[in-house]
């Protein structure tokens, strides 16, 4: 494993090199508007459902992805007027089957992109299952002022009242707007203008699914013109992982915590490669006597690093003794702090000092 740049360092101009991804779309070019560069990689937003009133996938039988960036830009003949767009596939995948390879791959073409004075932003068009890890690992891992925009629908877009075009759109108004820059990685869907930090998928089904209900949101669209409530400000905890030269990351997994669990799962976890494990935890990252034993027992034997974060949407998850408290992060994030933390070559106490940065002030 090739280990990233240490924290704050300038972006480096990637020794992993991508072949070009071949061009899906773009729209004629027009002086007077802004550049942006739209990345797909599949979900429910390109999917085919098998009728026009199919809108949660399962119930009739599930839908395919199989439409190309290309194909859902063009029910959007409006980013014409808003701006000059070029539209890249780099996978075309349901969103759990995305995976560090398409991480890092998007990390190192977004960043290039950003890079280029030309270009305003960025638009990734992803699954709403996992659409959060993604834009949180582009969160951490791309320095730019401008904004990346990671957007997504839970229609597919043959179902009548498809929201995954006007998220579209809003999307790549957001990434012209003057207003956006500063403000990292964002999430839009359903008008919302979300924090990548902090938004998450709180509904299975519903089109207004992604909220944070502590944190909020960052501002709203109304009439295709989006709205802040506040002034460009990074999260606490915020910095910038250089995983430009990197090809894989560190093992990390995620553990649930439910009444008589396995204790041995912790072990199970170590003994299989996990270099750190997260946990999801009861209440504020709590969990049973023996489950603690054991996880307890790995790290003093292993020195892995066990982080404890919670299964309810929200909340702060403290650090007690051996274990460390993932503060606000969800799951899913703090699994991805981590691994970037370990990537740095990052031991035990290394990992206790980086997820203290995510609450300084305690």
């Amino acid at each position: 494993m090739k280990v990233a740049t240490l924290l704050f360092l300038p972006a480096l101009v990637a020794a992993v090199t991508y072949p070009p991804l071949p061009l899906d779309a773009e729209t004629a070019y027009n002086s007077t508007l802004r550049n942006v560069t739209i990345f797909g990689t599949g979900g429910t937003i390109a999917s085919v459902g098998s009728s026009s009133t199919e809108t949660v996938g399962g119930l009739g039988g599930g839908y395919e992805v199989g439409l190309g960036v290309g194909q859902i830009l063009e029910a959007v003949p409006e980013l014409a007027e808003r701006a000059n767009i070029k539209a890249y596939q780099v996978t075309n995948e349901p969103s759990g089957s995305i995976n560090q390879t398409h991480l890092l791959e998007l990390s190192y073409r977004v960043s290039a992109e950003l890079a280029r004075d030309e270009i305003s932003g960025v638009v990734i068009t992803h699954g709403t299952d996992t659409l959060e890890e993604t834009c949180f690992f582009l969160e951490m891992t791309v320095r730019t002022e401008k904004p990346i925009i990671c957007t997504a629908a839970m229609r597919p877009a043959t179902a009548i009242s498809a929201d995954g075009p006007m998220n579209i759109l809003e999307s790549v108004v957001l990434a012209t707007a003057p207003n956006a820059r500063g403000r990292g990685a964002m999430i839009v869907l359903s008008d919302r203008i979300g924090s990548a930090f902090y938004v998450t998928k709180t509904h299975a089904n519903a089109i207004e699914t992604f909220h944070n209900f502590d944190a909020g949101v960052l501002g709203y669209f109304m009439n295709l013109v989006p709205y802040f409530f506040y002034h460009p400000v990074p999260p606490v905890g915020k910095r910038f992982f250089n995983v430009s030269d990197v090809e894989t990351l560190p093992r990390v997994d995620i553990l649930y915590s439910h009444q008589e669990q396995s204790p041995d799962l912790f072990q199970f976890s170590s003994d299989n490669g996990a270099a750190g494990i997260v946990y999801a935890g009861n209440g504020a990252g709590g969990i049973s006597r023996d489950a603690r034993e054991v996880a307890e027992h790995v790290h003093n034997t292993t020195g892995k690093p066990i982080v404890a974060s919670r299964k309810v949407n929200t909340g702060f998850a403290t650090t007690r003794t051996f274990v460390i408290g993932s503060g606000f992060l969800n799951p899913v994030r703090a699994r991805i702090f981590l691994q970037l933390g370990l990537l740095q070559g990052m031991d035990n106490s290394g990992i206790v000092a980086l997820f203290a940065t995510l609450y300084p002030d305690a």
